[in-house]
């Protein structure tokens, strides 16, 4: 695991505890302690040696990730948002209603997007502004848990080879995550648009 610059200590930890070591790691790049795609690389590293555990480490890996967010969201909200009018200015009704109307797809979109993309900016965003917790929670649960799955997914498949071919094309996996959401989004909206109109 010395390729993924962890401390000694802290990989011997991840290496003997398993999923409960995913979801710390996790819970921490998600809020205080950046490391950048390392949760990603030994979540396929751990799913290669035991591909029947899986959807464990992808649960695990999603439930860190999502808990770290709730918190960084939490602690944004309790000390920004009264002051995010001031900060933003003229800004702050134009922002405030994109958040109202479109928070759950930027926020699933900024959780697809590979490092390093700042995302907690995205989660700062979000406090700020006063997007609905419940939003913001099916959000974090669905981006990070098709981000971590599909890498599981890619493990079994891939072997040895998932590792270097997730970082070789990570930027078209989440090109292509991005656009499937947007279409998807856009058919509800279009789909919810149109069902009060032909209930008139």
């Amino acid at each position: 695991m010395g390729k993924y610059h962890l401390p000694l200590w802290l990989q011997a930890a991840i290496a003997a505890s398993g999923g409960l070591g995913l979801l710390v790691l996790a819970f921490l790049d998600s809020t205080f302690l950046p490391f950048p795609s390392v949760n990603d690389l030994l979540l396929v590293d751990l799913s290669i040696q035991n591909p029947l555990k899986m959807p464990y480490y992808a649960a695990m890996s999603t439930t860190g990730s999502v808990l770290g967010c709730l918190l960084l969201f939490y602690l944004a909200r309790k000390g920004d948002q009264a002051a995010f009018p001031e900060k933003a200015g003229r800004h702050a009704p134009r922002l405030r209603r994109w958040i109202e109307r479109n928070g759950f797809l930027t926020m699933v979109v900024g959780a697809l997007l590979p490092p390093p993309t700042p995302f907690k900016l995205f989660v700062l965003a979000a406090a700020a502004l006063g997007m609905p917790l419940r939003s913001f929670m099916l959000a974090m649960v669905l981006a990070r848990g098709v981000r971590f799955y599909f890498e599981g997914y890619l493990a079994i498949r891939y072997g040895t080879a998932a590792a270097t071919f997730l970082v070789a094309h990570k930027y078209s996996f989440a090109t292509g995550a991005v656009i499937s959401v947007v279409v998807v989004y856009v058919f509800m909206r279009i789909l919810m648009r149109r069902g009060p109109q032909a209930a008139a």
